[in-house]
């Protein structure tokens, strides 16, 4: 087994099983529904994922930064600029690429297909932060390829991103109960549980801010940021609006969702079936 692969399944097991415990013994919100399935669920999604991305690509986002370090390809390989710039400097870029690809993700009617799996969740836990249809974490893996190359970002730099977007993905997804005045402080760092929490409001205007996963400056910066959601963090509805039944939300039916499964009011560019649902609700 590769260092890198080693080093991220490590991370992820131990933040998960902290995230997992904090959340248990002081959720910041009541479950909505049964956890034990859904827990099957959405770790037999992450399980199988891990086993399609290494077989697609083994090497991953970290051996096209060992082939481009070789080759000198990318901008941060042209700059004479101290490593320790460079390391950050690269983190940042692909955080903001992992952004952009997000928006992309509720913009566009195809990849919202994809992107509704991991939303159709009606509670929000650790789990949820690994809920993902396996196209959507192949494509996601490309985009990350391209911009490794064309950044020059290190093999370390990338292992410190993959580390990074990982953990950040179950803390902001934690049911768990953090002091608004932490909070407060905390969000100007990192996407906190109640900024990511918003994401996933059934209301589509609150769905469509707060895209951040791992900085939370580009929803500031570029105005996709919501402070707090209309209905409260107790009280706010969890999901999409056209899934509500949890016990239909099987592994074998998220993985058909993209195919079958109908959009919702939520991109933000409507295809026909959208803007016609749109319409009809008005």
């Amino acid at each position: 087994m590769n260092s890198d692969l080693i080093i991220r399944i490590s991370a992820f097991v131990g933040i998960f099983a902290i995230m997992a415990v904090w959340e248990r013994l002081d959720p910041r919100r009541p479950w909505q529904t049964a956890s034990g399935k859904r827990w099957m669920t959405n770790l037999a999604m992450v399980g199988f994922n891990t086993l399609f991305t290494r077989a697609l690509l083994a090497s991953g986002a970290f051996g096209a930064a060992v082939l481009a370090g070789q080759g000198e390809v990318g901008l941060l390989h042209q700059l004479n600029w101290p490593w320790w710039v460079k390391l950050n400097l690269a983190v940042i870029l692909l955080d903001g690429v992992v952004y952009f690809q997000h928006v992309l993700m509720h913009a566009v009617p195809i990849l919202w297909r994809l992107h509704m799996v991991h939303h159709t969740d009606v509670d929000f836990d650790v789990t949820t932060g690994v809920r993902f249809h396996p196209l959507e974490i192949a494509l996601s893996m490309f985009i990350k390829i391209g911009a490794v190359i064309l950044i020059g970002a290190s093999p370390v730099a990338v292992l410190l991103f993959e580390v990074l977007l990982n953990a950040t993905s179950m803390f902001n997804h934690s049911n768990v109960r953090i002091p608004q005045e932490v909070d407060r402080v905390l969000r100007w760092i990192v996407v906190t549980p109640d900024m990511h929490r918003v994401h996933h409001s059934v209301i589509p205007r609150e769905t469509n801010r707060n895209f951040g996963f791992n900085l939370p400056w580009w929803d500031r910066m570029l105005g996709t940021y919501l402070s707090q959601p209309s209905q409260g963090h107790e009280h706010m509805l969890i999901g999409l609006e056209q899934y509500r039944d949890p016990t239909r939300l099987t592994w074998l039916r998220l993985m058909a969702l993209p195919f079958v499964g109908k959009l919702g009011n939520y991109p933000t560019w409507p295809d026909e079936e959208n803007h016609t649902m749109a319409e009809n609700t008005k």
